[in-house]
């Protein structure tokens, strides 16, 4: 199984055999410029996921937030994540290889918490399995809700009260609720 050492970053794939990561322009966000990324150990979590699997994430960044945090989401959990209903199957059923890369070829990406970058064509240390999702985040103690919606947890994580991440929400099966004003 995967394990977090430092001095390195991870990518998550269900493809097994990847060689080399090229830099590309990402589809979500055609505005970057071609760059591989990476994420830290510490927000791996992040990415246990099938890939498209749409979430909701969060977490307390400090001890003031934590008691804020736990209230807000009913939970004991320093990390909330949550997936819709139907794409509880895929969880179950995907196989998700972390691979390992040299940090040293990859700087800080700003615009998200522990996400990093490089400009240049990376080669993998090596690649693991990352093990059963579901059995990951219950070893790792975060609350994995399976819920009808993500509409109602995503207003709540994006609040500014604690750090989030909200990936692929364009591929979530329940719409996005009208808003009235």
């Amino acid at each position: 199984m995967l394990a977090y050492v430092s001095g390195f970053v991870y990518h998550f794939s269900e493809d097994p055999s990847i060689v080399r990561f090229v830099p590309h322009v990402p589809r979500s966000n055609p505005t970057q410029a071609p760059a591989v990324w990476g994420i830290d150990g510490d927000h791996a979590p992040l990415y246990w996921f099938p890939r498209d699997c749409p979430r909701v994430t969060a977490w307390a960044r400090n001890d003031t937030e934590r008691a804020e945090f736990h209230r807000a989401f009913c939970t004991a959990a320093d990390r909330f994540h949550a997936i819709e209903v139907g794409w509880l199957q895929a969880m179950q059923a995907t196989t998700l290889y972390g691979y390992t890369v040299d940090a040293s070829f990859f700087r800080p990406w700003s615009e998200a918490s522990g996400q990093w970058i490089s400009e240049s064509i990376i080669e993998p240390v090596h690649v693991d399995p990352v093990g059963a999702l579901l059995e990951r985040h219950a070893d790792a103690a975060i609350e994995l809700r399976i819920v009808p919606s993500l509409w109602p947890v995503h207003d709540l994580a994006v609040a500014e009260r604690w750090d989030f991440s909200i990936v692929r929400l364009s591929n979530a099966h329940a719409p996005q609720p009208s808003r009235s004003g």
